[in-house]
């Protein structure tokens, strides 16, 4: 008898489904936001829960025991120091939005993310030169002391290394593949 059983089995034995919701977690953590099917997402979601949970606990159990769920030292750190956004909650760190149904098989898909998503920084862009400072040149003074410093040094010819050509490859000139055939036919024996 199945009493009180009620998980999605997704289909798959216990250590597949096992893989599959930690596969989902971690890529979840790592993403904040991932496209999946709405079975695989319910039985990720508790899993997500109890994780931001215990990083919230941020003791050296909770980080074993998360540790013991993922099995992987730079996740779990980085699960732990992203965790202070979720401070003000008290629960429903994850939310499931409909998204539509798959074309293959019509699974319905959902968009599986957390509900604090942590916004990515664009890249600074590097400013341009000033063009202020091109408008404002001083006037040029020459004399003989900056025409000497500013007049080429003899320069030593550079002993450029040597270039091997290629012999010249000669190629055979392209027969045509009909004009080919047609002198074998060309004989009357072979014609009909």
């Amino acid at each position: 008898m199945r009493h009180r059983v009620n998980h999605f089995q997704l289909n798959r034995f216990a250590s597949w489904r096992r893989a599959t919701a930690l596969s989902l977690v971690r890529n979840l953590l790592i993403r904040q936001s991932i496209r999946t099917t709405k079975a695989r997402a319910l039985l990720a979601k508790p899993m997500v829960d109890k994780l931001i949970s215990l990083a919230k606990d941020n003791s050296l159990a909770a980080k074993r025991q998360a540790f013991k769920l993922l099995g992987d030292h730079e996740l779990v750190s980085r699960l732990f120091k992203e965790a202070p956004r979720f401070n003000n909650r008290a629960g429903g760190y994850t939310r499931i939005l409909n998204f539509g149904s798959r074309r293959g098989d019509n699974a319905r898909m959902v968009v599986f993310e957390l509900t604090e998503i942590k916004k990515k920084e664009p890249p600074l862009k590097k400013k341009k030169k000033d063009t202020e400072s091109h408008d404002k040149e001083e006037p040029i003074t020459t004399t003989a002391e900056t025409i000497k410093e500013t007049a080429p040094k003899e320069q030593k010819p550079e002993a450029k290394p040597a270039v091997k050509e290629k012999p010249p490859v000669n190629k055979k000139p392209n027969k045509n593949f009909l004009g080919g055939l047609r002198s074998i036919f060309k004989k009357e024996r072979d014609s009909l």
